[in-house]
């Protein structure tokens, strides 16, 4: 297992698209940040946490890097290198998941630090000074970090349930996007239990009536367990010549 995560780490260095990936996260973060500060009324109560709020929006990022992980490498073909140094599929997966999940947690610290700057930066151009003892924003921040963190270890599983990269991209961003909107529509009871849901309640998005903070990392870490699975049994049967 040692010897299937060095490998991973090492492959990190050896490819661009993961921190593409985490570069275009940071430069949408400060768009973000930097867009809402500039637009909204800088004596509005609240206005520092919904701007670093923007961490737990990039999550995004972080589940689309833990798909690249293992779909990425179906689609260029060097899934087979890593299943020819094993005699088990499951090790890789889990290793990947172990590394992937920490770079969504390292993605999230970076992102939660820059986010605080741009926001600081963001007031400071309006006389407004950093409000630097509101727990509320150290929640956010926190809870930001860790969102990142899980949706890339959902990201995993779900690259190793379907493999192809683009698709598995599409139904991801098309589930968070659409149905998961259309599901608390129909029951917000039942759609506060969906992960981009519970996602924001463990960021503690202002303005957001979910699951408690501690209920919703739980629900988050069930899903990344639940994909982990479905994506370690999916890749014992795959085809990968």
């Amino acid at each position: 297992m040692r010897a299937l995560v060095r490998a991973e780490v090492l492959g990190l260095r050896s490819i661009r698209t993961p921190w593409l990936i985490l570069l275009a996260a940071q430069a949408a973060l400060v768009i973000g940040v930097v867009g809402l500060v500039a637009n909204t009324d800088t004596s509005e109560p609240g206005l520092a946490t919904k701007a670093v709020a923007h961490v737990g929006l990039v999550s995004l990022f972080s589940l689309v890097l833990g798909i690249t992980a293992v779909a990425g490498e179906f689609r260029h073909r060097t899934i087979t290198v890593a299943f020819l140094a094993t005699p088990h599929r499951r090790p890789v997966l889990v290793a990947k998941l172990a590394v992937y999940t920490v770079l969504g947690l390292v993605s999230g610290l970076v992102s939660a630090a820059i986010a605080f700057a741009a926001t600081a930066a963001a007031l400071a151009t309006d006389g407004v000074s950093m409000p630097t003892s509101d727990a509320d924003l150290w929640w956010t921040l926190t809870g930001g970090v860790l969102w990142n963190a899980a949706f890339a270890a959902i990201g995993v599983g779900l690259g190793g349930l379907v493999r192809n990269q683009a698709t598995a991209v599409g139904a991801a961003l098309a589930w968070l996007a659409l149905v998961e909107g259309l599901v608390a529509q129909l029951s917000d009871s039942l759609g506060r239990w969906l992960p981009f849901a519970a996602g924001q309640a463990l960021g503690r998005l202002p303005g957001t009536d979910g699951l408690a903070p501690a209920t919703a990392g739980v629900v988050l870490a069930c899903y990344a367990a639940a994909f982990a699975v479905a994506g370690a049994l999916a890749l014992q049967r795959a085809d990968v010549t």
